[in-house]
């Protein structure tokens, strides 16, 4: 039997992030995008309900396609707040938006979101060796420094408990415990 990180539990979809995708560095804008969008819908929330809704964030949200989402109206946010396969939080929702369009904007300036996001870490993961559960931080110098950067830039949910996470949930820092079977193997990235 595979031993994982004390986090996760029996719920296959848990079992699957965790083991496919929590701590893979990821490189690709628009999934970069997704999870800084769907960290900060989770705030007072569990990981597994936004887990469960991301299907239906993708096809809400076209695919989290910035450029599409900058231009959605109150009609549009209207609409969204009927949906029950997302969360039906108006501030959640007119934040997908204004987040949309402050990455816009800072790709005009840093010409690749990826480079912005990974420039925090010096371009490459930061190799954590955590041996229990409680010794994992919920933020860092680093998370709060990123947070700092995204408000100052306009974007909305972006704490540096959100940032942390989601650092970790792209594999800016490996957090897997040392007793984990993930964490060997993305030691190596």
């Amino acid at each position: 039997m595979l031993k994982r990180c004390g986090w996760v539990n029996s719920d296959p979809i848990y079992i699957d992030y965790h083991d496919h995708e929590w701590g893979v560095p990821i490189y690709d804008e628009r999934l970069l995008f997704e999870f800084l969008i769907l960290e900060g819908m989770q705030a007072g929330l569990s990981w597994l309900t936004v887990l469960k809704k991301r299907d239906n964030y993708r096809a809400s949200f076209d695919n989290f396609d910035a450029k599409k989402i900058a231009k959605y109206d109150n009609k549009k946010i209207d609409k969204l707040l009927q949906n029950s396969g997302i969360i039906r939080n108006r501030l959640k929702i007119q934040s997908i938006i204004v987040n949309a369009k402050a990455l816009l904007e800072l790709k005009k300036t840093t010409g690749s979101f990826s480079d912005y996001i990974w420039s925090f870490v010096d371009g490459k993961p930061i190799k954590n060796h955590l041996k229990t559960l409680k010794q994992i931080p919920s933020t860092s110098l680093i998370s709060d420094r990123l947070s700092k950067d995204l408000k100052k830039r306009g974007f909305k949910f972006v704490g540096n408990t959100i940032c942390y996470a989601f650092m970790q949930a792209v594999g800016m820092v490996n957090d897997h415990t040392t007793d984990c079977f993930r964490y060997k193997k993305l030691k190596r990235h």
